[in-house]
Parts: C-alpha cells; structure tokens; sequence
C-alpha cells in the first residue's frame, strides 16, 4: 500500500472535489481517496505505483494535476490573482463612470465595450477556460455560473450594441459584466491569501529542517545538501544548529531544545549514546551523531505526513454539503432559466430586463462557501494544534473529540512519569536481595515497559552482573517470564501471594510504590517495589478537563492502594485499578454507555486496545509505537496538558465547521429568493458570492489566534 499525493488545479467548489475523487477512484488499485478543496490536494491510498494514472484520471475529468510539491510557493496562487486584478480593476471603475456620468452617449458605450473587453477577455480567462473544460466533460462547477454570469451580460451587450437601430443608444450591461469578473477577482485574491496563511502549519514545520548538513568523515569536514544525507553517515552539529536527522551522539555533550517538535521548553541533556532527533537544536556543546534515519522516515517526517494527511480529510458532518453540492449548479441553472422565461412572461419584461434577473440568480449561488465550510476549518485547526504540540488525525477525529464528555486516563506513563525507579527490593527466603535483583533484570531485558527499565537500571546502579536468559516472553498488563539456567523466572504482578508476602506488598503500594513478585517455576521468591513520581502538570490538567465539564476517571493495572495514593493526589475520585488490557477495554466501554462520546489517554502497548476502543484514543507522545499509531491523537510531547488542549480546540473547530455549514445554507437559501425576485442586481450578487467565499476562509482563520485556557 502506498500514499500518493497531488496537486489539484482548477477546483472551485464541492461539486469539483467530488468529480476528482470519482475520478481517481475508479484508478485502477485505489482504495482510498481523499481531496481537499482548501489545500487543492488529493491524497490516494492503494496500490499505484506511478503518479501517471492518477494524472490522468484529473485530467481527464477536466482538471489538472502535478505531484505533489511540498515546497510550491504558497503565494503563487494570490499573485496570479493579483496580477488579473490590476488590469480589471481600473478598467471596471471607467466603465463605472461612463455607465453613470454619460448614459446615453453612443462613444459612452463603445468606450465601455472597449474598457470590458480585456476584463473579460484576459483578467476573467481562467473562469472561462475552466467552465468550457467542465462543459467538454459533461460537468459544471462554480466557474460555470460565473462563466455564464459575465458572458450573459457581455453577449448580450454585444448584440444589442451591433443590432440597434440607427439613431438609437443601446441598453448595453458592459459595466455588469465587468464588475461582475472585478468583484469575483477581488474575492478570489482574497481567499487565495487567506488560505495560504491557514495552510502555513505544515510549510512552517518543513521550513525547520536545515538545507545543509555538515559531515565529517575521512576527508574532514564538510557541507552537503540534506537531500545528499544518507543513514551511517556522521554529521557535526554546532551549537545553535539545528539537528539534521534522527541519529545517536557519538561525541560531545549538549542539551536539545525539542520545543520545535513537542512544545516544552525544557530542553533535554544529551551525551553520547542519547538519540536526537531532526529538527531539534541543538545547545551550547558541538555533537558528533550518526545518523539512524533521514528524510520522510525520520520523526520529524513522520510528524510532517501526519499533518498533511489530517489535513486532507473531512468530517462526517461535511458529507450533506457535499450531496447538496454535487446537484447544486444544475438547480441554479435551472432557476435560472426559470427566471428568465418568469420575468418575461409574468412581468412582462424585456429580454434585457429578464437576463439580468436570470443573471444575478446564477452569481447569488455559492457552492464554493459549502465547499470549503469543512477543509478550512480542517486546514488551521489541525495545524494550529501542530504548533502546539498535537497531532489531530483528520476531520473525523476533530468531530468526534468535541463530543467528547468522559476522559478515562491510564496512570503509568500518562499522569506519572513513566520513568521509574528502584524502590525497594525484599526477599521472601534464602536468595539475597542483590541476587533477587539480578533474576528480575535478566528477565525484564526482553521488555520495553516502564518498571522494566526501573528494575535494570536500578541492577546496573549496583554494578550487579545479571545472568543469561533466554525464551524471553511477555504478556502486556502481566509481566515477563525467561529461562534462566533450568529454572523458569517470572516477574509480574503480585496476586495469590500468602500471609507472609502481602503485607510486604501492601506496605509498599501504601506507600505509593508499585510492586511486583518475582517467581522462581511458580514459587514466590521475594517483592521488589519502584516508585513513579507524577508529573507536575497533571492536577492542573484535570482541573482543567472537569472545568470543561468532562467526566475524568483513571484505569490502571497497578495495585489499588497505589492507583489509590496516585488518584487522590491529582484528585480522581473514579478508580479502576487492577485491570489487564482487556479489561481496560470494559471500562472504556462502560464509560462510553453513559457519554456522549470517551477519550482515552494511555502510552504503552497494553494500552493499545482501549486507545482504540475508545471515541478518541490520544497517546502521550512518549509512548510505545503501537499505542502512538492505534491513537486517534498524538501528543507530540510527554505533557498532559495536551489533552485538554486537544479536545478544546477540537471543540473550537467543530464549531467553526458548524458556523460556516450554517451560514452558508441560510446564504444561498436566502439570496437565490432574492434575486428571482429582482431584489439583487448582478453586480451585487457577485459582490456577494466573492464575500461569501472569502468570509468562510476568514472564520477559520480565526483558528490560529487559538490560546488554551488556563485553570482559573
């Protein structure tokens, strides 16, 4: 399976994204497409090895494509714009003044037809050429209204300027026509702008990379193009540089600045053997790293993708603006005509009065606003959250995170640190407590969990020498297991323990440790304790989570005296402790039963099935690969600050989308009557149709002024 990723041209509405998705879709190997009408992107999922088809098929439909270039210059689009408008601009304002200060006068409408001509004919071109491509295709979009819209009243001119009588000045429309292109250009300009600057999350992150690398190898040092930078090779980095690609330290000792990536400000002490990732800077110390990984593979790649992909997706509730949209410019050119034949029969107007009705009722109508009532919002609020440290994967997700009122929250790793260390260590018989300590390292060296590194590096601070270990096994929520000489050692957790060792495992949980037993072929052999301090934002976030009016519980695995100790501090009063994943997954569920929608915040691979249960899976962002990709959000950093962070402005953005949806139905539900009843001229009507669009852009820019609340 592949992504594939291209440049749309000549989209206006969402009737145009829903003939390039059916277009693409019937490519050959495509299982999934997504386009996005804010981003003019279409993302492909399947299995297309070559760009060449899916070309194609746009084209085909009457578009055009390109692949995807992720360093196109975001201002090309305005500039063009800009460039048409300078020409129509002027040239409208003397028709303009010909129109009002010297009706009657034949030269003032020759000088008019002269003055909209190239308005027309050169600055409104791209409106033209691509509703003759939609008509060439059997289709039409919103460039067919205003196609039909200035042409009508250009044609219409034309003719009645080359038909009048001698002796007589026509009634000529040159100024509609030509304020009709101007008003359309003006908005287009605008919008173009404005959805460059919502697009700018994702151009800010790859603008962090450097363009240069510098190497050291045999030959010394030297400067090479980062797209020349291949794994294995040794890269030098000064102080204030920015890390090129993900690799471990060599040489030297710094700290990393992160705050790029992840949003905290505490920078991170690196020596050698620490990992670094791209597009961290780095501190006062020169480092020395080999790099692992480089380009679209690195961290900062894969954070880079994420965004782009939530970029290119809808929400659910965009699907009846899209069914609306797909009929949308057949109905109005229907009423069109209708009106047309109305005005003359009913009202008994001329042909010229009836076409300048039919005119303003074809340019009332705003598909593009339903369009991009979703991909806008979409586009700033996803970035937005980028900036601040969270990846939302997609419409869907922001959707249903504002509906989220019950957030279940894992405790290792999530609300403590997840950073544990020794406690204590007690035997239960004969085996000193070095020796015991030893066992449980050698075991725990086939696993990734938490207390899993707690109890080696605690092995390794007392210089202990931990024995070979083979058929290494864990059971995610329970523990590891290993052969060591012939007997079978097991580390987990400490239930169907005597009277002689739960009072051990009591003291400790008391205490707010975690215990654990440690099993030599099923006999208990002594409890070893590590403790995880909690981490400093976490109350806040809580509080800041029931301000909301979000139910917040914990679910652990851990003892419940623990979970309790831990609960009280950050003030949870609903506590589940003692689950295995499977049961994590049941409490999510009951918690989902009576709430409208349950997000769960968890890091490790035990966590994995609830994440994905859940409504909303959000996973800390120093959790396990399989927690980060079974989540619905990512938060890029360790902080719990993120989650409350991401469900309100998931809240914030859906509600955008919900504006926007609304006002641009009430928009062309009322003024489509309007100007079938001759109350909207068409210079008007297209003076709203371009703020219309703009305006659907311009609310969800206010997206990017989004500041999280802070706990009163």
């Amino acid at each position: 399976m592949a992504e594939l990723v291209l440049d749309i041209e000549g989209m206006t509405c969402a009737s145009c994204v829903a003939k390039v998705e059916r277009a693409l879709d019937h490519v050959p190997g495509v299982d999934m497409v997504a386009v996005n009408l804010a981003t003019r992107t279409a993302t492909v999922h399947g299995q297309v090895g070559d760009t060449a088809p899916l070309v194609g098929a746009v084209i085909g439909a009457g578009y055009g494509a390109r692949p995807h270039d992720d360093h196109r210059d975001p201002t090309q689009e305005e500039r063009s714009w800009r460039r048409r408008l300078a020409v129509a601009a002027p040239c409208t304002v003397a028709t303009l003044i010909l129109a009002f200060g010297f009706s009657g006068s034949w030269w003032a409408v020759l000088a008019a037809w002269a003055l909209a001509t190239p308005v027309i004919a050169w600055a409104g071109s791209p409106f033209f050429v691509h509703a003759f491509r939609a008509a060439r295709h059997g289709t039409t979009s919103m460039d067919t209204l205003i196609a039909l819209g200035a042409s009508a009243a250009y044609g219409y001119s034309v003719w009645t300027v080359l038909s009048a009588p001698a002796g007589t000045t026509p009634t000529a429309y040159f100024d509609t026509a030509a304020v009709i292109v101007t008003f359309i250009l003006v908005g287009k300009t605008i919008e173009a702008r404005a959805r460059a600057s919502a697009g700018d999350a994702s151009r800010a992150l790859l603008a962090r990379m450097p363009a240069e690398a510098v190497i050291s190898d045999d030959d010394g040092e030297r400067r090479i193009a980062l797209e020349d930078l291949r794994p294995g090779m040794h890269v030098v980095v000064y102080p204030g540089a920015t890390v090129p690609a993900d690799g471990v330290v060599l040489d030297g000792a710094s700290s990393v600045d992160l705050s790029l990536l992840t949003g905290e400000a505490a920078p991170v002490d690196v020596a050698p053997g620490s990992e670094v990732v791209g597009a961290s800077v780095n501190g006062q110390g020169r480092l020395l790293v080999f790099v692992s990984t480089v380009g679209g593979q690195t961290r900062f790649g894969a954070i880079v993708r994420a965004l782009q992909a939530a970029q290119a997706t809808k929400a659910p509730v965009q699907r009846l603006a899209d069914r609306i949209s797909a009929i949308f410019v057949p109905i109005v050119l229907g009423l069109a005509v209708a009106t047309f034949v109305g005005w003359i029969v009913f009202a008994s107007a001329s042909p010229g009065g009836a076409l300048v009705h039919a005119t303003a009722v074809v340019l009332i109508a705003c598909p593009c606003a339903l369009g991009l009532a979703t991909p806008a919002a979409i586009v700033t609020g996803t970035g937005r959250a980028a900036e601040l440290g969270v990846l939302l994967k997609g419409g869907a997700t922001v959707e249903a995170a504002s509906r989220v009122d019950s957030v279940v929250l894992d405790k290792t790793g999530t609300i403590t640190h997840g950073a544990m260390t020794l406690a204590d260590v007690r035997s239960l018989g004969s085996t000193p407590a070095d020796d015991l300590l030893a066992l449980a390292a050698a075991v725990d060296a086939g696993s990734e969990h938490p207390i899993a590194r707690a109890v080696i590096a605690g092995a390794r601070g007392r210089n202990l020498s931990m024995p070979a270990a083979r058929e290494h096994q864990v059971t995610p929520g329970a523990g590891a297991r290993a052969r060591v000489d012939d007997a079978i050692i097991e580390v987990g957790r400490p239930d169907g323990l005597d009277d002689r060792a739960r009072p051990i495992v009591e003291e400790l949980a008391s205490a707010g440790a975690t215990p654990f037993v440690v099993r030599r072929n099923g006999e208990p052999i002594g409890i070893i304790g590590v403790v995880d301090g909690i981490k400093p934002e976490a109350p806040a976030a809580i509080d800041r989570l029931r301000a909301m009016g979000i139910h917040v519980s914990m679910v652990t695995g851990d003892r419940s005296a623990t979970a309790a100790a831990v609960a009280h501090a950050v003030g949870i009063g609903d506590v589940t402790a003692e689950v295995d994943p499977v049961e994590k997954v049941d409490a999510v569920t009951r918690a989902a039963a009576s709430s409208g929608g349950v997000a769960f915040v968890g890091d490790g691979l035990n966590d994995a099935p609830a994440l994905a249960a859940a409504s909303v899976g959000i996973a800390i962002g120093t959790g396990t690969d399989v927690a980060l990709a079974a989540a619905d959000v990512n938060l890029l950093g360790p902080s719990l600050a993120g989650v409350p962070l991401a469900l309100e402005l998931s809240r914030r953005t859906y509600r955008v989308i919900q504006q926007k949806l609304f006002w641009a139905f009430a928009y062309n539900v009322v003024m489509i009557p309007l100007a079938v009843v001759g109350v909207i001229e068409p210079m008007w009507a297209a003076a709203a149709m371009a703020a219309s669009s703009v305006s659907v852009v311009a609310n969800a820019l206010r997206l990017r002024r989004f500041v999280p609340r802070r706990v009163p």
